[in-house]
């Protein structure tokens, strides 16, 4: 079992950053491929961005160049820096971590889920 526990987000004018962590507890492993989703109300949830086993980073293309994961080996944390925000980056987000494939990263197939993280950005 993984518990994941994230913290940061809020609120922030359309331009601004803010940034998210995910901290990993349990059966953790550096093999594991971790990730940030997020559903906003009303809509399906989606692939934010997602960080695979040997490093190599995965983005949606409504986000990338703008934000940025990273992880910490050493302490299991996830990380997610966003810049640039805009009203459509509000939404619930979630971390993710799961053994999968890097192919998979992506995917909404993680069996390990935090609770959510609040990200609203005014326009």
């Amino acid at each position: 079992q993984v518990q994941l526990a994230e913290r940061g987000g809020g609120s922030v004018q359309a331009g601004g950053s803010l940034n998210l962590s995910c901290t990993a507890s349990g059966s953790t492993s550096s093999t594991y491929c971790m990730g940030w989703f997020r559903q906003a109300p009303g809509k399906e949830r989606e692939a934010v961005a997602a960080i695979d086993t040997d490093g190599t980073t995965h983005y949606a293309d409504s986000v990338k160049d703008r934000f940025t994961i990273s992880r910490d080996g050493t302490n299991n944390t996830l990380y997610l820096q966003m810049s640039s925000l805009k009203p459509e980056d509000t939404a619930m987000y979630y971390c993710a971590a799961d053994l999968l494939s890097a192919a998979y990263c992506l995917n909404q197939i993680y069996n390990y889920w935090g609770q959510g993280a609040q990200v609203t950005v005014a326009s």
